[in-house]
């Protein structure tokens, strides 16, 4: 596009004109990466395709010349793909984490009730659940990272999703009738590769495909958090009326992953996808002797998973801080929803935080909320200190999720983005809560719930010391610029940095 401020008469009008092609440029610029994370810019528009002339106060021309403004970009098409591609994903992330509600947020309820296990059996299927998991995320880190922009992870898992209706009712509930350690097994296969790990591969596919088309994974990430509270919202008055309802509602679900994801335009960067293509397993091995991913590790095993640990039997104690605990069920039945909800707010806003702080002290911070909030659960003493401790989990889930993704697209090759989340962190989550539930659970029996949640918090904060020095730095990736002062013999301040282009005859 050239716009050309010709010699006239009128400088008004002139200036007009030229004012008004600078805004209309500058308007439809499409936004580049950031160096320092991939990521858009915040709140602004990089303009080093430019190439202005000087304009006065009064957009005098000068003799013998044009202004010209070029912009050139090589990316034309990339705002048009960026829309369709943010709302294809951030409808496909809906109907997944709808579909995931519907088939196993009420798992244990269907297992003890439907299938008549006792809690024994139903933590010997959990258990399994668990171990499947496991195997899957180290597979689906290397599958994402070996196939890049390709559709082959998401294409697959919304093919699994499609199977859950017939696979709960057909074969999962037959097998677990049958024999129990069979029926797990296969339950774990299943349950793990689709719903446990592969929502963790689905992140990592949404963070990918956003670093290349400029936008952020966090509010696409939204939509499956109110994909899930929509699906909570009545799965259990389906559950009451006949659980097959809900098991074959994730398979509607999944039926629209495939027409969703199709219509989504995906072209990968060259140099990344050649990259891809070279990746074989011993490289993603290699990880595991670089520094700067055990450094990673000492935050994400020590404080995350604590804080998981926490979590696991958070519910039980809400309760018992009610009147009673039907009463105490039913409120956080009711801060559930609404967490979730506010957490889906959190996804906008996290990235503007994370932006002007980067995403060291994004993770350092979270890290912090969560401290905080295990030791006021041990402090609480009724049901609105309890529930404002509940509610701090919609703060601290929005700046841990952009903050990891952040920090890895920096300090780690894009080739391997994938497999440091899936390992780093999803594997590491499975590994630490195998390791520290049973500790915790003892702990619980022993000294009681106050007194280990203020256990957990002092092991927490020395871990969170200890990720201070531990974690590379992160530089932010907003500074607002000063505004500089304008000089009254040339114009406005922003048109002081307009550089003139050479005279020509």
């Amino acid at each position: 596009m050239t716009c050309n401020v010709m010699d006239g008469n009128n400088r008004t009008l002139s200036a007009f004109h030229a004012c008004v092609s600078i805004l209309i440029i500058v308007r439809h610029l499409p936004k580049r990466p950031h160096p320092v994370s991939g990521y858009p810019p915040a709140g602004m528009i990089s303009i080093t395709d430019l190439s202005v002339v000087s304009i006065n106060s009064a957009c005098q021309p000068r003799s013998k010349a044009a202004y010209l403004i070029s912009i050139t970009d090589h990316e034309d098409a990339v705002p048009l793909s960026r829309q369709r591609n943010y709302a294809t994903l951030s409808a496909f992330l809906f109907c997944f984490f709808f579909a995931q509600a519907m088939a196993i947020s009420l798992l244990s309820i269907w297992l003890t009730r439907s299938l008549h296990l006792n809690g024994a059996q139903a933590g010997t299927v959990f258990a399994v659940n668990s171990v499947g998991a496991m195997l899957a995320q180290p597979a689906y880190g290397f599958l994402s990272d070996r196939m890049g922009f390709r559709k082959v992870v998401p294409v697959c898992i919304a093919l699994l999703v499609i199977l859950a209706g017939p696979f709960f009712l057909f074969v999962y509930a037959p097998l677990l009738r049958w024999n129990l350690p069979a029926g797990a097994i296969v339950g774990g296969i299943y349950l793990g590769f689709t719903f446990m790990a592969g929502s963790y591969a689905l992140e990592s596919y949404v963070d990918r495909v956003g670093r290349r088309y400029d936008f952020e994974y966090s509010r696409v990430r939204l939509w499956g958090s109110i994909g899930f509270a929509t699906a909570a919202a009545f799965s259990g008055r389906l559950y009451n009326v006949d659980p097959a309802i809900n098991f074959f509602l994730a398979s509607a679900a999944g039926l629209l992953l495939l027409p969703l994801i199709q219509l989504a335009r995906i072209e990968p960067d060259p140099e990344a996808q050649a990259a891809a293509d070279r990746l074989k397993l011993q490289d993603s091995l290699e990880l595991f002797s670089d520094p700067k991913f055990w450094r990673f590790m000492i935050l994400i095993l020590g404080v995350t998973n604590l804080y998981l640990v926490y979590d696991q039997q958070f519910p039980f104690y809400f309760s018992s801080l009610f009147q009673t605990p039907e009463h105490g069920n039913a409120m956080f039945g009711y801060l559930n929803s609404a967490q979730i909800f506010v957490e889906a707010g959190g996804m906008f806003i996290a990235p503007l935080i994370i932006r002007r702080i980067g995403a060291t002290r994004g993770l350092l911070l979270a890290a912090m909320i969560m401290i905080l909030r295990i030791a006021g659960s041990g402090l609480a003493i009724g049901p609105i200190t309890i529930s404002i401790c509940k509610m701090a989990h919609a703060i601290e889930l929005p700046i841990l999720a952009v903050s990891i993704f952040r920090y890895i697209a920096y300090h780690f090759e894009a080739r391997f983005a994938a497999t440091v989340y899936m390992v780093g962190v999803s594997f590491g989550h499975s590994l630490g809560l195998a390791v520290l539930s049973p500790l915790v659970g003892i702990s619980y029996d022993r000294i009681g719930f106050q007194h280990s949640y203020f256990l957990i918090a002092g092991f927490a904060l020395v871990f969170w010391i200890w990720s201070c020095f531990a974690l590379a730095p992160t530089p932010a990736e907003y500074v607002p610029r000063r505004r500089r002062p304008i000089d009254p013999g040339s114009g406005s301040a922003a048109a002081q940095d307009l550089q003139p282009l050479e005279d020509k005859p």
